[in-house]
């Protein structure tokens, strides 16, 4: 529903000249101490008559499945400094150089000119760059940074101002009072731009080194065909080929998850993907919820560790009076689907990182769930 449109601008900004009306190429700007006030000062886009392009050596990247965040598009780049790559991992984040700058926008095509009404599920023609990408057709809402310094990667939230034309750091985070427009109806919302700190809710995938980590850039996430590179269907191997990445092994030997939404991948594809992107960061062995024992990765078996008939450890009110975080075949009784569904910040998951509910998450989640055959003997009919 929301590919066509984010594909448009990602695809127009990857294949943006690295000059625009004459001018020299900029590099981005890496700051290894100092916590620049003005995202400009990064120096990964720059503006030109309402167009927005990517500095030199900022890469567009892709995933197979993204993170629901209240059905924002986003915009992913990765600077790596000149002369050096990132080692592969066929499971984890890869390991990205000190100097390694990835960001993160966040954008609504706009309905109005202050673009405080924005719309979900806008099917657009992608477009090259070279027809201009006119920025009052969108609203861009913030863009998150993290850097790889000597000490470890750090997040930075920063936020674009009314006229489109700077985002500044908000350390505290901020709320962005938006109207959401669907099909169906139009609903008013809070955009959260998360503060630090609940960055590094997410991103401190190891409860107890709690250091930050990337999420996204791991080879099941990142090995797609792409739209981004003329001549180099996949991404990973555009990676390699252009000296980002080190270690591919061969095609055949990469694992990759499936897109949530592709209607041809196997229903327990999909849900998986699903679960390991929203979830996983905090739902594994070593997350911040490892206590719960719900691991959500997407090479978990299917079991107790995937919730399959599990009852809750610690979810308090947010069972909904239901005994099991699965119950095969019956996704109404099932914790994940109530949770999913809910909007109640007490009751939802995930817990960060929206504040509506994603319907077609949740009909997903759902569908998978009354596909599986009962298995808790709890459950068998006696007679």
């Amino acid at each position: 529903m929301l590919g066509s449109l984010k594909r448009s601008l990602i695809v127009m900004l990857s294949l943006a000249l690295l000059s625009c009306g004459g001018r020299s190429p900029v590099a981005p700007m890496f700051h290894a101490i100092d916590n620049p006030t003005r995202l400009s000062a990064w120096q990964l886009f720059r503006l030109s008559s309402n167009q927005l392009v990517l500095n030199e050596r900022v890469v567009a990247y892709e995933l197979n499945s993204p993170l629901f965040s209240d059905y924002a598009h986003k915009l992913r780049t990765i600077t790596l400094p000149d002369g050096l790559a990132a080692e592969y991992s066929p499971t984890e984040t890869f390991d990205f150089p000190v100097g390694t700058i990835i960001s993160k926008t966040f954008y609504y095509p706009s309905e109005d000119a202050a673009g405080h009404r924005v719309t979900v599920g806008v099917d657009d023609t992608p477009k090259r760059l070279a027809d201009g990408f006119d920025l009052t057709s969108v609203r861009l809402i913030e863009t998150r940074i993290l850097v790889h310094r000597a000490e470890g990667w750090v997040a930075l939230p920063y936020v674009w101002n009314e006229e489109q034309t700077e985002a500044v750091l908000k350390r505290a985070g901020a709320i962005k009072p938006l109207r959401l427009i669907s099909q169906e109806d139009e609903q008013p919302f809070n955009y959260l731009v998360p503060n630090v700190n609940q960055c590094a809710g997410c991103h401190a995938t190891n409860a107890t080194s709690r250091k930050l980590l990337p999420i996204g850039p791991k080879a099941r996430h990142l090995n797609r065909e792409s739209t981004l590179f003329d001549g180099m269907p996949n991404q990973l191997q555009y990676w390699a080929s252009v000296g980002m990445l080190k270690g591919l092994p061969p095609d055949n030997e990469i694992p990759a998850n499936a897109a949530w939404d592709d209607q041809t991948a196997p229903l327990d594809r999909r849900a998986r993907a699903y679960l390991d992107i929203n979830c996983a960061h905090c739902h594994n062995a070593q997350g911040a919820a490892d206590t719960s024992g719900l691991h959500l990765e997407a090479t978990t078996p299917h079991g107790v560790q995937l919730g399959l008939c599990k009852p809750p450890i610690a979810a308090g009110t947010g069972t909904g009076d239901r005994r099991y975080d699965i119950v095969p075949g019956d996704a109404d009784a099932s914790i994940f689907t109530y949770r999913m569904a809910s909007d109640d910040p007490a009751v939802m998951m995930p817990e960060l990182g929206r504040a509506i509910a994603h319907n077609d998450g949740v009909s997903l989640i759902a569908a998978w769930i009354n596909a599986m055959p009962r298995a808790c003997s709890e459950l068998e009919d006696p007679s």
